[in-house]
């Protein structure tokens, strides 16, 4: 492409023609206008007259400067103008694009994907050759037309980790080719990237393209002074900057909601800015994630687990405590132990169990009441952990000597085992290796860890199986068992240093970290997991959107401390039986340094003006001015009679386009959507999509408007980038491969819309060939459209969910197809089943998204006179199934006005009449 006085042309050798214009001019000016006739009936009437017209031997200046514009626009608008066109990409070699592709770009990714495109259209115009290298996700590097990649676009996606700049390394190492690279960067600096950089100049000139938008992290959450610490780092500015933080988590109903909130300010060139939110501790517990208002990338959200929920221990000791003698109380080490990472409950047996502790600790109780047993007995059945300790009273009691205690993981054998004794071992004991079995396991014991002392277990068939810590001699040291839901164990010794240094160790912490009787106040250290395995519970995409695990494999417990983050091992929570760990983007010493590039590489921004083609519009203008040369030549010449010019002015008005106008009139748009209720589908730029989508909510308004006592009115197509969408109760979205991404302030609205209690209907319309957000096209044109939305968790509806009964009784929602797969908002877990009624007590809000395949829009649909205007299924089955269709979407619309109303228990005698029960 050639640029002349800042317009590009594709064809420029055409503008030669422009030099033939003042030949054209001379040319022009020696033909004389056509002679105008006059017919006279004598020479004798002329005498004594006066002409005053007079008619010109030459053509006038105006008209020959009219046929030279259009001559000018002609050969301009075939040269193939294009405004703001793309310099510096000139070269006919293959053209490399490098992308970051990590979770610092996802904010603006939307806009990295729009400048992505309009490269590669001009790389398909220039005929180059084109390959994309993502680094968050290397492949190797092969070269194809633009016009393919360009298809392949909605697709690309960022990753919540750093670039692999040594995948990337090797990528281009694999290619003998020499090409240009375009570079789009994150803004962070990072490992590798000035080799990788190196590289791709010795295979040609390389170009920058970087958002100045700056970057913004979170840290990973702590607890220290009551209150939750967080830390906030930025990159790419250095003013003054305050932002939000909110604390994200379920409410009790089980939907995610914000539960506080917090100010934090960068002060002027500050990279850090801090912030202290003190919650109760209930509602501590329930916080998920803490995240940036207003900032989509997942290093904006630091998820929280077990070290900011404090776990409530409650300690019993069999000993008297006497003032001034806690040095020598059996709970002193446990106390100091825990006392960071725990809340303790005081009080006896009967008075702790119904607070409902997460630990009860008893060291050396031996003596236990009938109502003590059984209070115990339940509340470990029900999940609770009972840890106990051994001591002199229970090595001098009967306890679990004939029988085995239900609240006794083994059975005691009756004196103990004591260096110097009846039974001298001779030198005090070393621990052994843990066994794979045991929650220790991994753990390194330690040669200073002795024990002089314990009680010893009877050896019962099963006592191998419930030994999770032995001696060197293979004594059990600490036993186990599960009780229910819950678990007892017992460890052989006592909980001071009377009989075992163990509790003056650092491996007693870890084993009680192990068995969660504590909250780890801070990450462990990858060796105090060895040999444990953790399962992901739910993982965080580049755009800071938390999602179910699915069947990610499990990650080793050392891994998942020291790894890098990557695809095996992607940002989330992950889990064991008894306990959680967050791993975040950013760690707890992470820092965000901005990209600093050489002065001999060239950077540029985002924000480029689109090319525009004008050629059209120039080829356009010199129609007309040729139009306008022939009107005035008739003009002239005589041939164009007085009553006809006002009409040819006329025409040549009418003949200039009208100037489109893309502002919608927002009065009239309000006024046509609020003065009746009216249906309203998002416009997806598919004529064909959109039109069916119009006709099939027009059929459904009028169903309404037969069957019911509301009465919509004619549907609106919304566009999502400038209509207003509050005054629509359901938005019907049709999904489409090629459906472009919405702006933010499009997704903003989106929000909002949803917040406020709207209602959007998902309809991937591929229910004979695919799930609902399936790996079909549409499915994953669906995914892609509805990350950044605030979506609550999602489940199948269930029979029972109120929009089967809302107007109609219905078991399945069919459209043109009859899939089942049809999602909403997933019902809290406590939701119970009251007596008396067929239905759940479900929470009493409108599910924000339906979403399904079934096309229920060409089942709607109908023309301007009422016929359908699609096939459903054949013959009677096939017009059952379309009325199915209509009564699904009538419950849909009495569902979005009305909410839940059908829960209540005043409809019960109805619904079992109507249900024959």
């Amino acid at each position: 492409m050639t640029v002349i006085a800042g317009i590009g042309f594709t064809a420029p050798w055409l503008l030669l023609g422009l030099l033939a214009l003042p030949v054209l001019w001379l040319l022009l000016r020696a033909v004389p206008p056509a002679p105008r006739r006059v017919a006279f009936p004598g020479v004798s009437l002329l005498l004594g007259l006066r002409d005053d017209d007079s008619i010109s031997d030459r053509t006038p200046w105006w008209l020959l400067l009219l046929r030279m514009l259009a001559v000018a626009a002609a050969i301009i608008g075939l040269a193939g103008p294009v405004l703001n066109p793309r310099t510096g990409q000139g070269g006919s070699g293959p053209l490399l694009f490098v992308l970051d592709g990590s979770w610092a770009g996802a904010d603006d990714w939307p806009k990295r994907i729009a400048v992505l495109d309009t490269q590669l259209e001009q790389a398909a115009r220039d005929g180059r050759p084109v390959a994309v290298l993502n680094l968050t996700a290397p492949q190797p590097v092969a070269f194809q037309p633009a016009s393919a990649l360009r298809a392949r676009l909605p697709g690309l996606l960022p990753a919540p980790w750093q670039p692999d700049t040594q995948a990337g390394l090797d990528a281009i190492s694999a290619s003998d080719r020499t090409f240009d690279s375009h570079w789009l960067g994150d803004g962070l600096e990072y490992a590798g990237r000035a080799d990788l950089l190196q590289a791709l100049q010795a295979r040609g000139a390389v170009t920058v393209f970087q958002s100045d938008q700056p970057v913004l992290g979170l840290r990973p959450a702590g607890f220290q002074d009551g209150a939750v610490q967080l830390t906030a780092l930025r990159a790419g500015q250095t003013t003054a900057q305050t932002e939000t933080l909110l604390a994200m988590g379920p409410d009790p109903s089980g939907t995610t909601r914000v539960l506080a909130r917090a100010e934090l300010t960068f002060d002027a060139g500050a990279d850090q800015a801090q912030a202290a939110l003190a919650l109760p501790s209930e509602l501590r517990a329930r916080v998920t994630r803490f995240v940036v208002d207003g900032t989509r990338s997942a290093g904006a959200v630091t998820l929280s687990d077990d070290s900011l929920r404090r776990r409530e221990v409650a300690l019993i000791t069999g000993q008297r405590q006497r003032e001034g003698l806690e040095l020598l109380s059996p709970l002193h080490y446990l106390t100091q132990v825990l006392s960071p990472t725990a809340e303790f409950v005081q009080g006896t047996i009967l008075e702790v169990v119904p607070a409902n502790p997460d630990v009860i600790v008893l060291a050396d109780v031996v003596a236990l009441g009938d109502g003590e047993r059984a209070a115990l007995t339940d509340w470990i059945e029900r999940g609770g952990l009972l840890l106990r300790f051994a001591g002199p009273r229970m090595a001098a009691s009967p306890l679990g000597r004939e029988a085995e205690d239900p609240l006794l993981p083994v059975r005691l054998r009756g004196g103990g085992r004591t260096v110097g004794g009846a039974m001298s071992w001779g030198e005090a004991k070393t621990l052994a290796p843990f066994p794979e079995t045991s929650p220790f396991y991994g753990l390194q014991p330690r040669d200073e860890v002795t024990v002089s002392s314990q009680v010893l277990a009877q050896p019962d068939p099963d006592l191998a199986d419930r030994v999770i810590a032995a001696l060197s001699d293979g004594t059990p040291l600490v036993t186990r068992k599960p009780l229910g839901l819950g678990q007892v164990v017992l460890f052989h010794v006592t909980a001071d240093a009377e009989w075992s240094s163990l509790p003056l160790s650092g491996l007693f912490v870890e084993m009680l970290d192990r068995l969660a009787v504590s909250s780890a106040a801070k990450t462990p250290q990858a060796v105090a997991l060895e040999g444990t395995t953790w399962r992901p519970l739910r993982v965080l995409d580049a755009f800071g959107q938390l999602r179910d695990a699915g069947t990610l494999p499990g990650v080793a417990g050392a891994d998942l401390i020291s790894a890098p983050l990557g695809p095996r091992l992607p940002p989330g929570v992950y889990e064991t039986e008894n306990r959680r760990i967050a791993r975040n983007v950013l760690g707890p010493d992470a820092a965000l340094i901005p990209a600093n590039w050489p002065g001999s590489v060239p950077l540029r921004g985002f924000d480029l003006a689109p090319q525009q083609a004008i050629g059209g519009l120039l080829l356009a203008l010199a129609l007309l001015l040729l139009m306008a040369d022939i009107i005035a030549a008739l003009a002239l010449g005589g041939r164009l009679p007085m009553r006809q010019k006002g009409l040819a002015v006329l025409l040549l008005a009418l003949a200039w386009p009208a100037v489109p106008s893309h502002a919608q009139d927002a009065d009239r748009f309000a006024l046509d959507a609020t003065s009746e209720l009216a249906l309203a589908h998002v416009l997806t730029g598919d004529a064909r999509i959109d039109a069916t989508a119009q006709a099939g909510l027009l059929g459904l308004s009028d169903t309404l408007y037969f069957r019911t006592t509301v009465e919509p009115s004619q549907p609106i197509g919304v566009d999502l980038e400038r209509d207003e969408l509050a005054f629509f109760p359901l938005l019907y979205w049709p999904i489409t491969p090629d459906q472009p991404q919405p702006s933010d302030a499009a997704y903003a609205r989106l929000n909002a819309y949803l917040r406020s209690g709207g209602m959007i209907l998902f309809d991937t319309r591929d229910g004979d060939i695919a799930r609902a957000g399936g790996q079909g096209p549409n499915g994953r044109a669906l995914q892609r459209l509805a990350a950044p939305l605030d979506i609550p968790p999602l489940e199948v509806m269930p029979d029972d969910h109120v929009l089967t009964r809302t107007f109609y009784l219905l078991q399945d929602a069919p459209g043109r197809h009859a899939a089942r797969d049809i999602w909403v908002e997933a019902a809290p877990p406590d939701a119970e089943q009251i007596e008396g009624m067929p239905f759940r007590n479900l929470n009493d809000g409108v599910t924000p998204v339906v979403i399904g395949g079934n096309d229920w829009a060409s089942a709607w649909a109908i023309d301007r006179d009422g016929a359908a205007m699609y096939p459903v299924g054949r013959g009677f089955a096939g017009e059952r199934q379309r009325e199915l269709a209509y009564r699904f979407g009538v419950n849909l619309i009495m569902h979005v006005l009305t909410g839940n109303y059908k829960s209540d228990q005043v409809h019960v005698p109805a619904l079992l009449d109507r249900l024959g029960q």
